[in-house]
């Protein structure tokens, strides 16, 4: 058995948000535990650049993203930058359309995307998790949106995307009381998948990440497409119709049928 390559660093233009890559997994962590990873004007600059490199870059099959340390996943935007950043109306506009960069980033990466979460999930942090595929939660996680606590109006994706998730009521709860939650109140609601000890939240999540690296890419993006359209009023069918027959139309498809007939595992090539 080959033992796993070095990780391969990518840069990103700030100290704050790191990138490594390591056997088709990259890794993407916010760096920035002085403030409990609070996602700064710099780490969402630079977030768009770097999903929009790792959707291109093909040696790269799954993201993972993370906080640096054992005390928070992220804990919302920068509060500090508020004054400038978020007062005048001027100010709000920008910070808006940096917002809206990002999430069309987010919405735009179609490989599978899974959150780690360690410590503190909260308010911008919180949103960001949502727009994981899979959320793999340590058992001292905590979650919540103080929005309420600080007179901020909260986004409508973001609420959007929490609503569709845990439902109408448990959003309610989360965004009215701005009340923190523990991980197994998490788990409870459906906002994380599993909740595992923290001494293995790292060993569990790339474990999973390698797995699901492993298969078919074409197949995996398919899918990802097809639970997304799902949930929209007016799907692209022709799209995801596209994506299931090239599938059928794939190597990968031959692969896995030599695979199961030869009983071994396959190697897929995303082609």
């Amino acid at each position: 058995m080959t033992s796993p390559s070095s990780p391969l660093r990518h840069e990103t233009g700030t100290g704050k948000l790191l990138v490594e890559v390591a056997d088709t997994v990259a890794v993407v962590t916010f760096n920035n535990p002085a403030k409990r990873n609070a996602l700064s004007s710099d780490i969402r600059a630079a977030l768009p650049g770097v999903l929009t490199a790792l959707q291109a870059d093909g040696g790269v099959r799954v993201v993972i993203i993370t906080g640096a340390g054992d005390k928070a996943f992220a804990s919302g935007a920068d509060i500090s930058e508020f004054g400038d950043r978020r007062t005048s109306p001027e100010a709000r506009a920008e910070y808006d359309r940096v917002a809206a960069a990002l999430d069309q980033a987010w919405e735009s990466l179609a490989k599978p995307l899974i959150a780690m979460i360690r410590g503190f999930c909260i308010g911008g942090g919180l949103f960001t998790a949502l727009h994981a595929d899979i959320r793999i939660a340590s058992d001292d996680s905590q979650f919540g949106v103080p929005a309420a606590r600080l007179g901020l109006g909260p986004g409508l994706p973001g609420v959007n995307a929490l609503t569709s998730l845990v439902g109408p009521a448990a959003a309610a709860e989360i965004l009215f009381s701005a009340g923190r939650y523990p991980a197994a109140d998490a788990l409870r609601m459906g906002l994380v998948n599993r909740v595992v000890p923290a001494g293995s939240l790292r060993e569990e999540t790339m474990s999973l990440a390698r797995a699901i690296a492993a298969n078919a890419p074409l197949t995996v993006a398919a899918a990802k497409a097809a639970i997304r359209a799902a949930g929209q009023p007016r799907p692209d069918l022709a799209k995801i119709e596209a994506m299931i027959e090239a599938c059928f139309r794939s190597e990968d498809y031959r692969e896995g049928q030599r695979a199961f007939a030869e009983k071994r595992p396959p190697a897929f090539s995303g082609r």
